[in-house]
C-alpha cells in the first residue's frame, strides 16, 4: 500500500508541478491548498503554493534543473505525508489529478512494438515502428486503395 501511495503523491506532485506554469495554475492551486490544509491551514499552504511556483519558474528561466527538481520532490513528500495520516485523502487526490487531466497538454504518445530481425548483415540502428506521433496533428495519409 506504501508503493502505492508514494507513486499517487509523485504523480499528484508532477500534474501540480507541472501545472504550476500555466493558466491552469490558479484552479490547481486553490484545490491543492485545500487538499492539503484540510480546511484549517489553506491560506497558509496557498502562499507557499505560489513561493514554489515563484522559484519553479525562477529555476527554469535559470536554467537550474536542480532547482526544479526540488520544488517537486518537496510537493512530493508533503502529498505522500497528506495521504498517509489521512485514508480519506486518496481518493479526493484522485478526483483532483481527474479533474485537472484534461488542461494539461498532450504529450508525444509512445507505443511499444515487439519485433524481430533475423538473417543479415546491419551496419546501422534499425528502428521499426507501426507509427510515431509527436503530438502534433496532421492530415490522414492515403495509400494504395483509398479514396
Amino acid at each position: 500500500m506504501e508503493a502505492e501511495l508514494t507513486a499517487l503523491a509523485a504523480s499528484g506532485a508532477t500534474t501540480f508541478v507541472g501545472l504550476m506554469a500555466t493558466e491552469a495554475w490558479t484552479q490547481a492551486r486553490g484545490r491543492l491548498a485545500r487538499f492539503l490544509g484540510r480546511g484549517e491551514r489553506d491560506d497558509v499552504i496557498d502562499a507557499e503554493l505560489e513561493e514554489s511556483r515563484e522559484a519553479l519558474i525562477a529555476a527554469h528561466r535559470d536554467g537550474d534543473e536542480d532547482g526544479a527538481r526540488d520544488v517537486a520532490a518537496e510537493w512530493r513528500i508533503r502529498i505522500r505525508r497528506a495521504l498517509r495520516d489521512n485514508p480519506e485523502a486518496e481518493q479526493e487526490l484522485r478526483a483532483i489529478l481527474d479533474d485537472l487531466a484534461p488542461q494539461q497538454a498532450a504529450g508525444p504518445t509512445v507505443a511499444i512494438n515487439h519485433n524481430t530481425i533475423s538473417g543479415g548483415h546491419y551496419n546501422a540502428p534499425v528502428i521499426m515502428a507501426q507509427w510515431v506521433n509527436d503530438g502534433v496533428s496532421s492530415t490522414p495519409r492515403r495509400g494504395p486503395g483509398t479514396a
